[in-house]
């Protein structure tokens, strides 16, 4: 899913994740589902404040050189890139049809027209994109919304460094792209800011939450599997059907938050990014940080 334009013929294989206290980098290798070279630049507190409706980027400099000095080591001569934005700064919403028109521009306007009750700010100053899977006995789009004002904000701070931000996506739903989720499949992933949530199933989107976070990548075990377990409750009610595998990101250790998201579904918890997937990382950018790039590259 991008938010945004698309200007690209080929997926770029290069992405670069905004987040409140670091800019992240990577690039793809030539052939195969890895990503072969991370780096990282760390950002002081209050450089970004990634918010739905205020502005996010308070110092265009610092952002600048760390997009610079995170995306100079593993760019070579590329310049196209997929930017990923911070999850509080998008919002996401699922919803159900029975069908979509045919046509782009009036499955959109659809689209747009059911949006408006749910969202904050004037649907007409935001930018929609959206994708539809089709299960079942309609169409579930997932819709990805963003303030025009906002998504500038990144795309400008990417042009001042030279590179070309044609794909963007929240930092969440690029992640779901490192994720095998052929069985029911719960993908949590921990910010400073906030716990996304999503349950795919036969690789589609069944639920997708974003949660406010007051504990940071602090938050243990039991306090994470207290927050995801309406969410599971919800899934396993609705589809009847029980989550079999659980994917982690975010957190350093997630081994610890293993044992109690275990106790609460029996399923197997593994970290979401897999060593296999990832090669070399230079600066500040451990595994269980890349889960946006990573997913974003290799889906």
């Amino acid at each position: 899913m991008t938010t945004g334009s698309t200007k690209f013929g080929a997926r770029p294989a290069l992405a670069c994740e905004i987040a409140a206290d670091r800019v992240l980098a990577g690039r793809s290798a030539d052939a195969g589902r890895m990503v072969e070279m991370c780096s990282a630049q760390e950002l002081a507190p209050g450089t970004v404040v990634p918010d739905l409706i205020e502005p996010n980027l308070r110092d265009g400099t610092a952002i600048r050189q760390a997009i610079e000095s995170a995306l100079g080591g593993v760019s070579g001569r590329s310049r196209d890139v997929i930017a990923i934005l911070p999850d509080t700064a998008v919002r996401v919403v699922l919803m159900d049809f029975e069908t979509l028109p045919s046509k782009p521009e009036e499955a959109e306007a659809v689209v747009r027209f059911r949006l408006k009750k749910s969202l904050p700010f004037n649907l007409d100053d935001a930018r929609v994109s959206y994708h539809a899977q089709t299960g079942g006995t309609g169409l579930r789009a997932i819709a990805a919304v963003v303030l025009k004002s906002v998504l500038q904000e990144y795309e400008s701070a990417f042009r001042d460094a030279g590179y070309n931000p044609g794909v963007v996506m929240p930092s969440m739903l690029a992640a779901l792209g490192a994720a095998d989720a052929e069985k029911p499949t719960l993908v949590v992933k921990v910010d400073a800011r906030s716990i996304g949530i999503a349950i795919l199933d036969q690789e589609q989107v069944l639920l997708f939450r974003t949660l406010e976070n007051v504990r940071g990548i602090t938050i243990s075990g039991e306090q994470l599997a207290e927050e995801v377990y309406p969410s599971v409750v919800f899934f396993q009610d609705t589809y009847n059907l029980n989550i079999d595998r659980i994917y982690v990101a975010g957190l350093p250790e997630t081994v610890g938050a293993a044992p109690a998201l275990k106790a609460q579904t029996g399923a197997t918890v593994a970290e979401l990014v897999a060593a296999s997937q990832i090669g070399a990382v230079t600066g500040s950018a451990p595994r269980w940080r890349m889960a946006g790039v990573v997913g974003a590259l290799i889906a």
